[in-house]
């Protein structure tokens, strides 16, 4: 029985990610672009824009398996802090 990444609210997948390259951006790994309210003026040079203008995910294949495992923990970390605050109000 296989079971997954699945995510328990769908709806939160977006805000998951744009919490995700927060976390990078604020570690300052290369590539790291937030999309969402990104400033566009150095958006080409990144390679964040497409060939019409709209912003898209930046390629992170670059990335070691370290520096994506601590973005993921500080995710984890964040959440449970998030939660320990609405649980013990």
């Amino acid at each position: 029985m296989a079971r997954g990444n699945r995510k328990v609210v769908p709806e939160s997948k977006e805000m998951l990610k744009r919490m995700q390259f927060e976390i990078a951006s604020e570690f300052g790994l290369y590539g790291a672009v937030s999309t969402a309210g990104a400033d566009t003026e150095f958006a080409s040079e990144l390679g964040v824009t497409g060939a019409s203008g709209i912003m898209q995910t930046p390629y992170l294949g670059q990335l070691t398996s370290r520096e994506n495992g601590s973005v993921g923990g500080e995710i984890t970390k964040r959440l449970v802090a998030q939660a320990e605050q609405v649980l013990f109000k």
